[in-house]
């Protein structure tokens, strides 16, 4: 007589759960797959379009031949009401048996609640038995695999019921735990397994904070460590991590396609390689839209890789809790790309969301908005379009940082809205003071500026071709920098305390326009309007393009210092401004006197009508641009010296 036998005689059958509940488990993946079958089988024989779902790895995860899964979707055809499979009396006889091995720890093994499940089972078991023939009607197939809104009393239900109920039983009957997982029948080479898995799981537990979930139980099937985890309370969301000598196999459905990804994008940094994920529909579950499965295969080089592998594995899982709920709370501020990303970044960071949630999530943001008052935030303004969608999310991520240091020092929620209020005042102070936009529109008059000098260098005043391009070139550049203006011209609309930079920028597109004039103008003298231009007029206005380029050049450096002054502000601060706006006087001065001798020059040299206007016309957009670069100038430094607290 086998052992199981003798101890089932003795009628010690507490000796046996163990053993039954670890086979009950692994019939309850075959049952999942089984039931996926089906549902794969009414897809593929809605018409020859439908394209047919490929089980091989859930096969392999469940111990079931692949082979055979994907011939009884792939022979699947339409039939009256329902849909015809040539192994159907099969597939039948194995729902009966794997359901009969997952009900029997919980019918035979003295549990409180063993009639109920003996009734339950016993009317699937004598429905399955009279089915016959290889045809399943549609109201059959829905009685099976749809949710429990649809067939409360259906098979899939009984099924999910039955694995909750394991689960219990199997925490209840764990004969050890190993840093808080339930574990029995294991063997001594998985011990360090699922520590290492724990060590991962409880670093990042105490992220979820009140929320149900993170359970964890462990056994050994066989050649397998299995290692399940409650993430939460949703049937559809369910994790199961196989270990088999080097490689750790994951199963993994979610109801959210989004998090679903999420998952995928954070296991991808640890290793990860993803099946095809597969968009399944169960009527009755998720509200009849899909819900999403995958597997993740991790090959080790070795042990230590394998336990640092699980360790990532187990860090990971508290993000899941919440997530969607945390998503479309952000959804106020960011885009839902932009979401994702704050939440991602979040939990690379092992912050994670819940403490933001825990603490107001929001309400956090929505106080702080409020808080900085309307010379920031009107009603019904975005964050990211006040502030941008970098400092946005960067804001958003640090938010929730600090929310979850202060939850586990256990601060009280009101300190984290105060510190929300400090945090956005603060980024939207370094937004560099608003100086982005113009520091831009600087980049752009700079490369306008040196385009000018190096074509006058490189002689595109006599090359038609390298003049145009260069001139379509400086278009492009300056509807460039006149979009930055009106962007900002349409912030300071919201926020009136953009107005002093409007007026900035609104300068400094006097020398957008005026070096685009300038490279136009050099075009249109290439088309042959560069009669009598002898060396002494092109060195006269090199040198005004030289002296421009440099004002150009100061005016970038300027803006470089004068976005990093505060009100701590120190006089080596000033004494270097002050001396970058003087040289931009110096060139504005220089260009006047330039602007003379290149008249002085043409008169001297140009005789042709054309040549000598459109050369006198270029020269004079030069100038106009160090007379607009010196009013920027001045209006940099009034700012600069305000907000230094100087005064102008």
């Amino acid at each position: 007589m086998e052992k199981t036998g003798v101890v089932d005689a003795l009628g010690q059958v507490q000796l046996l759960l163990p053993a039954w509940i670890t086979t009950a488990l692994a019939a309850n993946d075959r049952l999942k797959l089984y039931l996926s079958i089906l549902q794969a089988a009414r897809h593929r024989s809605t018409g020859p379009g439908a394209v047919p779902v490929d089980l091989t790895r859930e096969a392999a995860a469940a111990g079931v031949d692949g082979a055979w899964a994907s011939e009884a979707v792939a022979t699947a055809t339409p039939d009256a009401d329902g849909v015809h499979l040539s192994d159907l009396p099969r597939l039948r006889q194995l729902l009966a048996q794997d359901l009969k091995l997952m009900a029997r720890p919980l019918i035979d093994g003295g549990h409180d609640e063993a009639g109920t499940w003996t009734r339950r089972v016993a009317a699937w078991m004598a429905r399955l038995d009279g089915m016959e023939g290889n045809r399943l009607e549609d109201i059959v197939l829905t009685a099976l695999t749809a949710g429990r809104d649809i067939a409360p009393d259906g098979f899939h239900p009984l099924v999910m019921d039955l694995h909750k109920s394991l689960n219990r039983l199997a925490t209840e009957l764990a004969d050890e735990q190993i840093d808080g997982a339930h574990v029995w029948a294991i063997a001594d080479a998985d011990r360090p397994r699922i520590a290492a898995f724990m060590r991962g799981l409880n670093r990042t537990r105490p992220l979820k904070f009140d929320h149900p979930g993170l359970e964890t139980a462990a056994t050994r099937d066989g050649e397998r460590l299995l290692i399940q985890n409650d993430i939460g309370t949703n049937d559809a969301h369910v994790l199961v991590v196989q270990v088999q000598a080097l490689r750790i196999t994951l199963t993994y459905s979610d109801l959210h396609r989004q998090r679903f990804a999420f998952f995928q994008g954070l296991l991808g940094a640890i290793g990860a390689v993803w099946s095809d994920s597969e968009s399944r529909r169960t009527r009755g579950l998720n509200a009849g839209e899909a819900y999403h499965v995958g597997t993740a295969i991790f090959d080790c080089a070795d042990e230590t890789a394998l336990h640092g592998t699980l360790e990532g594995l187990g860090a990971r899982i508290v993000f899941l809790i919440d997530w969607n709920r945390a998503r479309k709370r952000l959804a106020p501020f960011v885009s839902k790309l932009d979401a994702i990303a704050v939440l991602t970044d979040a939990a690379t960071r092992e912050a994670g969301h819940m403490a933001w949630l825990v603490a107001g999530g929001p309400d956090l943001v929505h106080g702080a908005m409020q808080a900085v008052g309307p010379e920031y935030f009107r009603i019904g303004d975005r964050l990211d379009e006040v502030m941008g969608r970098t400092a946005a999310m960067a804001f958003l991520v640090e938010l929730m940082v600090r929310a979850k240091e202060a939850l586990l020092r256990n601060q009280p929620a009101g300190v984290v809205a105060d510190d929300a209020r400090v945090m956005l005042l603060a980024h939207l102070r370094h937004q560099v003071s608003e100086f982005e936009a113009l520091a831009d529109h600087a980049g752009f008059c700079h490369a306008l500026a040196e385009g000018v000098r190096d074509g006058l260098i490189h002689g595109l005043e006599h090359d038609v071709a390298a003049a145009t391009a260069f001139a379509d070139r400086a278009k492009t550049w300056e509807r460039q920098a006149d979009e930055l203006v009106m962007r900002l011209r349409e912030q300071a609309d919201r926020q009136p305390h953009r107005l002093p930079m409007l007026r900035l920028i609104e300068r400094a597109d006097d020398v957008a326009d005026a070096l685009e004039e300038a490279a136009f103008l050099l075009s249109v003298i290439a088309e042959g309007h560069d009669l009598g231009w002898t060396s002494e007029v092109r060195e006269v206005l090199r040198r005004l393009a030289e002296t421009t380029f440099t004002a150009a050049e100061d005016h970038v450096r300027a803006l470089a210092i004068a976005r990093s002054l505060g009100p701590d502000g120190t006089a080596d601060d000033h004494e270097e401004l002050v001396a970058v706006l003087w040289r931009i006087v110096g060139a504005e001065r220089a260009a006047d006197q330039l602007l003379r001798d290149v008249r002085r020059v043409l008169a001297r040299h140009l005789t042709d009508a054309a040549s000598l206007n459109l050369a006198t016309d270029f020269a004079a957009a030069l100038e106009l641009a160090t007379d607009a670069l010196l009013v920027t100038g001045y209006g940099l430094r009034d700012l600069a010296f305000s907000r230094m607290g100087a005064g102008a």
